[in-house]
């Protein structure tokens, strides 16, 4: 007789994202604005409202929060936005930092978008890098 099967060990965040990342060919705040400049990819903010409304929003950007970002960009979906035209789409997902969004540009490829990738740093690297954006509230003691 044998006992209870041994639980699965937790693989943690740190691992689930590394995996993510092992996948991606992540690029930086310059390289995809220049992309982005030459039209040849689409950049996709996953933030939501309230974390855009304090921080600031890319000036150029689709806005999809991360809960429905699989559905809006599939092209096979019902639910697709209109530039999700084909699986070539070549998509730069971006978040706050860069955490969030490699996990969701993995996603992205497990469901047949093999170009996606995501903003190394997200929109605080952005917004370092000089690169436009808007709003935003003014940090704490900058009057």
């Amino acid at each position: 007789m044998t006992g209870p099967a041994a639980a699965p060990v937790p693989s943690g965040i740190d691992r689930m994202l590394a995996r993510a990342r092992d996948r991606l060919r992540r690029i930086g705040p310059h390289e995809a604005a220049a992309e982005l400049a030459a039209g040849d990819a689409l950049l996709v903010d996953i933030r939501p409202a309230a974390q855009r409304a304090r921080e600031g929003e890319f000036a150029d950007a689709l806005v999809i929060e991360r809960n429905v970002l699989e559905w809006r960009l599939d092209p096979l979906s019902d639910a697709r936005i209109p530039e999700a035209t084909g699986h070539d789409v070549r998509w730069i997902v971006a978040c706050s930092e860069g955490y969030t969004s490699s996990l969701a540009a993995a996603s992205l490829h497990d469901i047949g978008l093999p170009r996606a990738t995501d903003l190394e740093g997200g929109f605080q690297a952005w917004r370092a890098a000089g690169l436009p954006v808007t709003g935003g509230e003014e940090p704490p003691g900058t009057r």
